[in-house]
């Protein structure tokens, strides 16, 4: 079967290859085997072939956080899918043609979910629904500023915020995505920069923001925090800038903001594989109706990996590119 391994760490393009490699096997009591029908290239997948993420094991390495299966066999004692299934995989090295995982690392998704919106489930989708629901407490009505508006949080963001009447300022580098972000519900569009602070206390009328979402960090992190009410609430999440988050001591002692980071891994460590489950169903029910949608840019076979991990890093992309290790998603 087909893997990407990597030989080195470095250049993505460059250190992942596509190699064959034994058949997983057949599963073993608790466990799962899955045909993979399609993964993401995920900016974590980057830092992971860069070898500056924060998960670095020993090489050859496969890398992949995420992805959606197809259940090909189960072993003894597994009751919760069965062969046929379409699932998400919990754990990584997703970058593969067929998967053997732990039972519980298997969660079943309505087989009707088209497999590329499916293939972006695990990660973004729960990682917006937490951060609004896991920092702080918002009441309709309530606003939150995001940068990076239009990443795939960022557009998950806004897209659950308006379902749960909660109003969004949303921070991006260019002003050419502002309509697409407003078809999805976004209140307020604003370029990142000089000034913000006064931009969005005009746009919003000088609402009192409790909580803003940062994935930029750097000097992004304290323009962020200048929007914020007094005492509101800033969350990074991300680091896109490579920079450590900029705190002023103002905005930390005078006006009593608290700064807050968020892993996805860390909040689902919380919760039981029943909440889990239960968390996707919801947020699969989502994507069933429409509610929830990523953009997709392109699909690439994995014998082309060199070519889906440049177009990956192509600034100016309309979506995420995804990878279909059998060719069954197009």
């Amino acid at each position: 079967m087909k893997r990407i391994e990597l030989e080195a760490y470095g250049v993505p393009e460059e250190v992942a290859h596509c190699v064959e490699v034994p058949d997983v096997g057949a599963p073993g009591p608790g466990e799962v085997v899955f045909d993979v029908l399609a993964f993401p290239i995920n900016p974590a997948d980057i830092g992971f072939c860069r070898g500056t993420y924060r998960i670095k094991p020993p090489l050859p390495a496969t890398p992949g956080a995420e992805c959606v299966g197809r259940v090909a066999a189960v072993g003894d004692g597994v009751t919760h899918v069965k062969p046929g299934d379409l699932v998400i995989n919990l754990a990584r090295e997703n970058w593969a043609a067929r998967r053997r995982v732990k039972a519980e690392d298997a969660v079943p998704i309505p087989s009707g979910l088209d497999p590329k919106q499916a293939a972006m489930l695990r990660i973004n989708p729960p990682t917006a629904l937490l951060l609004l629901s896991d920092i702080v407490e918002l009441k309709p009505g309530d606003w939150v500023i995001q940068n990076v508006a239009n990443s795939a949080v960022g557009r998950l963001v806004i897209t659950l915020a308006k379902a749960r009447g909660l109003r969004t300022v949303n921070v991006t580098r260019r002003e050419d995505v502002f309509a697409e972000l407003t078809a999805l519900g976004a209140d307020v569009c604003l370029t990142d920069g000089p000034g913000l602070t006064d931009r969005v206390r005009e746009a919003t009328g000088g609402a009192a923001i409790p909580l803003g979402l940062d994935a930029v960090a750097g000097d992004a992190t304290a323009r962020i925090a200048s929007c914020v009410k007094d005492e509101g609430t800033v969350c990074t999440y991300g680091g896109m800038s490579g920079k450590a988050p900029e705190v002023s001591v103002a905005d930390l002692v005078f006006r009593g903001v608290t700064f807050t980071g968020f892993m996805l891994g860390r909040f689902m460590a919380r919760r039981s594989a029943e909440e889990i489950r239960a968390i996707y169903a919801e947020l699969a029910e989502g994507v069933a109706k429409g509610t929830i949608h990523a953009p997709v840019d392109s699909v690439y076979p994995i014998d082309n990996i060199r070519e889906a991990l440049i177009q990956a890093q192509t600034g100016g992309r309309r979506g995420k590119v995804l990878v279909s290790p059998g060719g069954e998603v197009g």
